[in-house]
């Protein structure tokens, strides 16, 4: 196994930040609704905490609130498990895949889907995901144990989902460390410049702009933001500290690669996420901080 120090410097989230947009296209896809709606579920939040939350189960509010960690628990127990009898966990898995199959396929082409590097990316993804850990990673744990589909432009997508769930869960561990909360979480991500618009948060998280001020001064309370809403140097370093620990609680998958692999991984990956992006994947009032 490769030791982190020989991978260049930030590699794995490089290559997480190419790799996850892929996964993320069904989410802003019309493809995941209609999936969903054909199996009884309507309603676009419900179909989110479905669709991500369905690997673990037909759970509880509360363990999409802690999982997800950014959204409102009352918005989530609006739905929550409500769901759960509109479709079963199996359904929903179901739909999914064909939601990102006719995404990938429509922002993609066949082309891309069908070719030796879409085929090479799948089995590099899926090797880095072997080194994930299922301790303490909920999220990463349940999607390790569905089963990898056949076609390689969806075992990509699996193994991109494996990934981004196992660095997600690693973050909320860091989030929990630097004492943010859900929305303070936000805020700070947002005022980075980096993070989900205001407009987005607002839309589709479940706080109130009472709760966003509210957030805002307890962070100046901290020394995080400045009266503007922008992060003082104290709260930049904040934001550069949580990723530096999210990088270090995600290592495994990138040592297991090693950095030939890496670096042919995230070649592989930019070149999709480009083309998806370039179809229009991603609405780009969701980013950004207005």
């Amino acid at each position: 196994m490769t030791s982190l120090s020989a991978l260049p410097e930030h590699a794995g989230r490089h290559c997480h930040n190419v790799i996850n947009p892929l996964h993320s296209t069904h989410y802003f896809s019309p493809d995941l609704p209609a999936e969903l709606a054909k199996v009884g579920i309507d309603n676009r939040s419900a179909a989110y905490f479905a669709a991500r939350g369905a690997a673990m189960g037909a759970v509880g509010p509360g363990t999409i609130t802690a999982t997800f960690y950014n959204f409102k628990h009352e918005l989530v127990a609006q739905h929550v498990p409500q769901v759960w009898s509109a479709a079963s966990p199996e359904a929903v898995l179901e739909a999914r895949l064909r939601a990102a199959d006719s995404t990938l396929r429509r922002l993609l082409g066949a082309e891309a889907l069908e070719s030796p590097e879409m085929a090479e990316a799948a089995k590099l993804a899926l090797r880095a995901a072997e080194a994930g850990s299922r301790h303490a990673r909920p999220l990463f744990a349940a999607h390790a144990d569905l089963p990898v589909p056949d076609a390689p432009h969806l075992a990509y997508w699996h193994a991109a989902t494996l990934l981004r769930e196992h660095r997600g869960d690693g973050h909320l561990m860091a989030l929990l460390d630097a004492e943010l909360d859900g929305i303070e979480a936000l805020v700070t991500h947002n005022a980075s410049g980096r993070g989900m618009s205001y407009k987005g948060v607002m839309q589709t998280r479940g706080w109130s702009q009472e709760e966003w001020t509210e957030a805002q001064e307890r962070l100046r309370a901290r020394g995080l933001l400045d009266a503007e809403g922008e992060l003082t140097e104290t709260g930049v370093q904040l934001r550069k500290e949580l990723e530096y620990t999210t990088d270090r609680l995600d290592r495994a998958p990138y040592e297991h690669l090693g950095a030939e692999g890496v670096a042919r991984l995230t070649d592989l990956a930019a070149g999709f996420a480009t083309t998806a992006m370039n179809a229009g994947a991603f609405p780009a009032s969701m980013f950004g901080k207005g």
